[in-house]
């Protein structure tokens, strides 16, 4: 398999948000989520771009709100992850092939209260990461 089609179908399975429902034996249905995939984030070091990675995502969602409801702001989502990317970028120190993940999901937390409201997200979750080039990593 290569990459694009590895890519393409991990992006899919992360575009499915819906509630799920527990498996046999299993409690209640999870929380509702809004996957959002496919989103190209840059790794600036020095002021340059070095690689971009290429960031899967689910947006675990409030009481209340649902994935149609959020789909719609879906764009704003997107918009806000690659601007905060270019103004603070999220780079791991010495690697070129990952994104800070911790520091992404405060970002895209702290931007959620602004786009859709306060408490509409409740948790970002990473999905996966894929670097553009793979030998990335700086050397020294």
């Amino acid at each position: 398999m290569d990459r694009r089609t590895l890519i393409a179908a991990s992006l899919a399975a992360a575009s499915v948000g819906g509630p799920a429902v527990a498996g046999p034996g299993g409690g209640e249905a999870a929380a509702p989520a809004l996957g959002i995939s496919g989103v190209g984030l840059p790794v600036i070091e020095g002021g340059r771009v070095r690689n971009y990675v290429f960031v899967s995502l689910k947006l675990h969602l409030g009481a209340g709100k649902t994935p149609q409801e959020m789909r719609a702001k879906e764009a704003y989502f997107r918009d806000a992850l690659v601007k905060a990317a270019h103004r603070t970028p999220f780079l791991v120190p010495g690697d070129w092939t990952r994104l800070d993940e911790a520091a992404l999901q405060r970002s895209l937390m702290a931007d959620a209260a602004r786009i859709a409201g306060r408490g509409a997200v409740t948790r970002v979750e990473i999905i996966a990461q894929a670097p553009r080039r793979r030998t990335g990593v700086r050397a020294g």
